[in-house]
């Protein structure tokens, strides 16, 4: 597998008034440059989410990692190169047994426990946040600051994710404090390339 991206942009489907919307900032973040895409939606049917995937899948070339958030079945009938699950979702294991060892899987994470479990289990990368205040969950677990991401680095050899309120303004600061990746949604709903391309300047 190849190390994951600086730059890890979700697409989530909350953000979009249509699909055409959702199919233009993904082309639009293709066209940056960007090498992972997540599409998340935790709202629609899996008759929505597959049709969206299948939409999606096409606009990138191969060097473009898709990562299907929570359903490790759609990450499959897709084509997706992997599965992204919560603490609510499969685990990393039975999404594993579902998705096979080609394929990525990773896990997200609030606290050290759950770090420290992600780190022992067989997710490819772990997930942690919010580090800043977001937006993009009706109820987000609390905030962890850059703090909670150098104790997440200590607990974990795998690769750590940031998410959460992330910017371009702060990128580089969670980066230093041991994030390999940004994951990030709210700050690309509106120029999704524009956004984009600051980002991968900024994360060189």
């Amino acid at each position: 597998m190849s190390p994951i991206p600086r730059f890890y942009p979700i697409l989530d489907w909350s953000s979009f008034s249509d699909e055409h919307a959702l199919l233009a900032a993904a082309r639009e973040l293709v066209a940056a440059g960007v090498q992972w895409l997540q599409y998340r939606n935790k709202s629609g049917s899996a008759r929505q989410m597959l049709a969206h995937a299948r939409a999606l899948k096409p606009l990138a070339s191969e060097t473009v990692q898709w990562i299907m958030n929570d359903r490790a079945d759609l990450c499959l009938a897709a084509g997706f190169d992997g599965v992204h699950v919560g603490q609510d979702d499969l685990s990393p294991e039975s999404a594993r047994g579902i998705v096979g060892p080609e394929r990525w899987v990773g896990v997200s994470t609030h606290n050290p426990e759950q770090v420290a479990e992600a780190g022992r289990g067989s997710a490819d990368y772990v997930a942690i946040g919010p580090v800043f205040a977001t937006s993009s969950k009706a109820n987000p677990d609390p905030v962890i600051g850059l703090a909670g991401v150098q104790r997440a680095r200590e607990l974990t050899s795998k690769p750590l994710v940031a998410i959460g309120g992330i910017t371009g303004a702060n990128c580089r600061s969670v980066i230093e404090a041991g994030a390999d990746s940004v994951a990030v949604i709210s700050d690309l709903v509106h120029t999704p390339g524009k956004s984009a391309e600051e980002f991968l300047r900024v994360l060189g």
